[in-house]
């Protein structure tokens, strides 16, 4: 399984953990729920900037929610 995959499924769990949906995440981003949705499934890449925004969304580090095999 690739890093891109890990860090899609590590996404989509910990979103549903938190019952947030694509527009929620979408909103608290400021991006569509398309965009939000292209990102979560591998389809477009993201900054930094956005792991870092997506990331504190969940009080997380960057590390535990693109790359959680590293973190372990």
């Amino acid at each position: 399984m690739g890093c891109k995959k890990m860090h899609r499924n590590t996404l989509r769990i910990i979103r549903k953990q938190y019952g947030y949906t694509y527009q929620m995440m979408a909103d608290k981003l400021g991006i569509t729920k398309s965009y939000y949705w292209q990102i979560e499934n591998g389809k477009r890449g993201l900054s930094y900037e956005q792991a870092v925004q997506i990331s504190s969304i969940f009080s997380k580090t960057p590390d535990e929610v693109f790359l959680p095999d590293y973190i372990k």
